[in-house]
């Protein structure tokens, strides 16, 4: 405890508030720092965070060719390497790639999808459908799709994405227009990755998997609705508007891509390249290395599957609501809003002092959020700025926003959720998924949960307040508040 306290006074003394919610760490803190670090949160949000992520926020400041500065989300918690909600951007000659701030769950993301049902007509059937929702879309740990693979076609779905679920007639071509990168990140390489991550995801795609990976059944009160007139250009447009939200990536695979490379970059990182990371799980290499790009064409491999993986959960749940409500799924206006990652790295242009600048920007548990007129932008979101997806707890609320001009001061990087306060262990200690359960339907929540104990882990306690985050981020200029989604229904591994 002596030591705890000597540490966090020594962090309070240290750090510079720059703004009501920017926290800023000087390169003096730690031996080893690049740039300063900065931290994105209200007061009561960055009092409340970990001290694991100041050490962490500040180690990542140590990483060769890092830009500007070491970034952490209002979201921000301890995860492996960087914080989860971290964000750091390379210089692309001097700069280094690394699996701790991409994560192992690779294009963990989200997908937003609109009906024009509204919660009027959905209630009577609510049940049914979330059973349903529950039969079709597998999910849980090692849980495995109704899509049957040849090791040989699952290359083919990680070098296309999005594209393959298209030719395959599981996809309707907007859907890819409002898809970061049109789901596919290009230059995937299945070369690249290892036998053992193919035999772990060739037969996950459709599966919604465990942990906070959800598929979840919303409603849109008019009084969530906080700029009617960007809420309309996302196809918010009735009053109690059911909506349709999921999160998960690339499941087996990409836990095995990040694994692979870690014991590579392991390997090479002093022995090759002379870097010294002040954390093992900071592993990296340098990015214009042979080893740096293998692991950038494995890594975008793990991305396309998991942009496949959502968009074949997309065509059950049309199929679904469909069977339900006795309509197609065109007629029920099924249309994506966006589907965006987080867990990634990719090359982007920046501002850098006024100059642009080719980078490597590292997204942890974080999101892109790309501003008006912003290149990469779907035609139809270019004067809204991009849709911003921020997933709560099972039990509270999500939130839809769109990206700002002033996005710049954060590369265009947004929170991407509310943040966990307490680790999986201790919520399974402190909640029974058979309680909770009652709970929230006693709030008019229906849930399906593959496991008792995966429920507990995802208890509304265990993690920030959502609305807060929502509140700091917009505080802080990085996105703008669009609408708030309340869970009507909920399926969970």
């Amino acid at each position: 405890m002596i030591e705890y306290l000597k540490n966090a006074m020594q962090i309070t003394s240290a750090i510079k508030r720059v703004s009501d919610t920017v926290w800023e760490i000087p390169r003096t803190y730690k031996e080893g720092m690049l740039v300063p670090a900065r931290i994105f949160a209200t007061e009561k949000l960055f009092l409340e965070m970990d001290e694991g992520v100041i050490d962490q926020i500040t180690n990542v400041a140590c990483l060769p060719g890092i830009v500007k500065y070491a970034y952490c989300m209002p979201d921000g918690h301890w995860g492996y390497g960087f914080p989860i909600g971290g964000l750091a951007a390379m210089d692309v000659k001097s700069g280094v790639i690394s699996p701790g701030g991409i994560g192992f769950d690779i294009n963990c993301g989200m997908r937003l999808v609109l009906t024009n049902l509204t919660y009027d007509e959905v209630r009577p059937r609510l049940r049914e459908l979330v059973d349903s929702l529950f039969t079709h879309i597998p999910a849980g740990v090692g849980s495995t799709g109704i899509i049957r693979l040849s090791r040989d076609e699952f290359r083919e779905v990680s070098r296309l994405g999005a594209r393959w679920a298209l030719s395959r007639g599981m996809a309707w071509p907007e859907d890819l227009e409002v898809t970061e990168e049109e789901g596919c990140f290009k230059g995937a390489d299945p070369s690249k990755v290892s036998l053992k991550a193919v035999e772990r995801g060739f037969d996950q795609i459709g599966t919604l998997g465990s942990g906070n990976h959800y598929c979840e059944v919303q409603v849109v009160k008019p009084e969530n609705i906080f700029d009617r007139e960007t809420a309309a250009a996302f196809g918010i447009t009735l009053p109690n508007q059911v909506v349709i939200m999921f999160h998960c990536g690339s499941r087996g695979f990409g836990h095995q891509v990040a694994t692979d490379y870690l014991q590579v970059f392991l390997s090479v990182m002093e022995r090759k390249y002379g870097i010294k990371a002040l954390d093992r799980e900071l592993a990296c290499a340098p990015f214009n290395s042979p080893e740096g790009q293998d692991y950038f064409a494995a890594m975008k491999c793990a991305v396309n599957m998991a942009f496949a993986n959502r968009q074949v959960i997309l065509h059950r749940i049309r199929e679904v609501f469909s069977r339900v409500f006795k309509r197609s799924p065109e007629d029920l206006g099924m249309r994506t809003v966006y589907d965006v990652t987080h867990n990634t790295a990719k090359l982007e242009t920046h501002l850098v002092d006024g100059v642009e600048t080719e980078l490597l920007v590292h997204r942890k548990g974080a999101t892109r959020a790309f501003g008006p007129g912003m290149e990469g932008l779907p035609e139809r979101y270019k004067k809204t700025g991009q849709p911003v997806i921020i997933g709560g707890s099972m039990e509270t609320g999500s939130y839809l926003l769109c990206g700002v001009e002033t996005g710049g001061a954060s590369f265009y990087t947004t929170s991407h959720g509310s943040g966990r306060t307490m680790s999986r262990h201790q919520a399974k200690r402190s909640y029974r998924g058979e309680s909770l359960k009652k709970d929230m339907e006693a709030r008019g929540i229906y849930v399906r949960t593959v496991t008792w104990g995966g429920l507990a882990e995802e208890a509304g306690a265990a993690y920030k307040n959502i609305d807060a985050v929502v509140e700091a981020t917009e505080l802080a200029g990085l996105s703008k508040r669009v609408a708030r989604m309340t869970p009507i229904g909920n399926i969970k591994g």
